[in-house]
């Protein structure tokens, strides 16, 4: 019986050089028909890969030269990352690329197998990044202290770290398979160690009192910043981002009627006194940008209570002191909050600031973020709807503001198991 004829298109396996090849007929992303071949060294594993070429262009467009991981992350870098995302996303990405992806897997095929990529994050996780990336090597030789002289430092990555990792591989992936240049995201399916969550801190009511009034008896010139990050909860840059036609005093800027007094303490409450909130300040890189807040919903205003617009007024008069003292070094710049001689202030200096206030406060060492977290603690303290915690936190998302923005304090437990006892006893 004569063998079936294959049919128009259907390609061929047939001897080449120490082993076989196979050709299909495929439709290139560009529209155009071309043949795409595989080899192999058995007919075998050649028929194997011929199946599967096959399928693959049964569902659509298959490319037929496939990149480089490396060729295509510079491509991927520049063309879709850096005019689409924020300039922070980029740094982050870029960093991920140059130290990790790229020396691991950049000659590889985007297709490549899942078991290569699987290899490469565990070594990844397994090698000390001082030994790798010569972070000891490259200091004077007198100061050399680990990996350069033969003391493995053991730096390994935290879980987080290859977290993103993974993410910016899934991500460029993504893209490529958006892109038809790559059949499949391997990166979706990399494991991972199991990481648990680090329990944040937060302060009680008592903590944020102490190192508020830490704060206003020494004079600190930063006293309003706590003020905010702690009452309102801004974020970091978004505080040091402030302009002074951010505040809208609402006429608290004029004579009051029964003081005669302009800015009058005494009637701070009778205003609705406002701070809209649209901007941050951002070190990215080498450059420290004044841009967009973090996401749409962070662009709101908040009234400020008493407390917030006392210390806002108090860091206007410091400013105005601080610009005739600094004389023509005054930078003039329209920051709320900027050094002695008007510059902006580092964001890495605020958190320098805030360690050091903790420490003269004699309250437990906290981070910035952690401060916005407290805020969002004491508003469930006080009973607030979270909801309304919700809107002065500016979360996208309810769930963001109860599940890590809001812990239950310890008394308010006592008190719920005290009462949960009562009513079994």
């Amino acid at each position: 019986m004569p063998a079936r004829a294959r049919a128009n298109g259907e390609g061929s396996i047939y001897p080449h050089r120490n082993g076989f090849a196979a050709y299909v007929w495929v439709t290139k992303p560009d529209g155009k028909r071309t043949r795409k071949y595989v080899y192999g060294k058995t007919r075998e594993d050649v028929h194997e890969k011929w199946v599967k070429l096959h399928a693959e262009a049964a569902k659509g467009p298959v490319a037929t030269k496939t990149p480089t991981i490396a060729s295509y992350a510079a491509y991927w870098l520049e063309e879709i990352v850096k005019p689409n995302l924020s300039p922070g996303t980029y740094v982050a990405y870029e960093v991920a690329c140059r130290l990790y992806i790229v020396p691991g897997l950049g000659k590889k095929k985007l297709n490549l197998p899942a078991r290569d990529a699987q290899t490469w994050i565990n070594e990844v996780a397994r090698t000390c990044q001082c030994c790798a990336q010569g972070r000891d090597e490259r200091r004077p030789k007198g100061k050399r202290r680990c990996c350069a002289i033969r003391r493995c430092c053991k730096s390994t990555l935290s879980p987080s770290t290859l977290g993103h990792i993974r993410r910016t591989l899934r991500s460029m992936l993504g893209q490529a398979m958006v892109e038809e240049t790559a059949s499949r995201n391997v990166a979706k399916h990399l494991r991972l160690p199991v990481q648990r969550a680090a329990r944040r801190k937060s302060w009680d009511t008592d903590d944020a009192r102490k190192f508020l009034e830490s704060a206003r008896a020494d004079g600190d010139p930063l006293y309003a910043a706590y003020v905010l990050v702690l009452v309102l909860g801004l974020r970091k840059g978004e505080m040091l981002g402030l302009t002074d036609d951010a505040i809208d005093w609402a006429g608290w800027d004029r004579r009051c009627k029964e003081h005669r007094a302009t800015f009058c303490v005494d009637c701070v409450a009778e205003y609705d006194v406002t701070l809209q909130i649209d901007r941050q300040l951002q070190r990215i890189g080498t450059e420290l940008l004044h841009r967009e807040t973090k996401t749409p919903t962070s662009d709101a205003g908040l009234p400020l209570p008493p407390i917030c617009a006392v210390a806002v007024r108090q860091r206007h008069l410091d400013a105005e002191r601080d610009s005739t003292e600094a004389g023509p070094l005054w930078h003039g710049l329209r920051l709320l909050f900027t050094t002695k001689f008007g510059t902006p202030i580092e964001p890495r200096n605020f958190n320098r600031y805030w360690d050091r206030r903790c420490h003269a406060a004699g309250v437990p060492r906290i981070t910035v973020r952690d401060a916005r977290r407290t805020c969002g603690s004491l508003l469930a303290d006080l009973d607030v709807h979270p909801r309304v915690a919700m809107q002065i936190l500016r979360h996208a998302k309810f769930s963001i503001t109860m599940e890590i923005y809001t812990q239950v304090s310890s008394k308010k437990t006592r008190d719920a198991l005290k009462r949960l006892g009562a009513s079994l006893g």
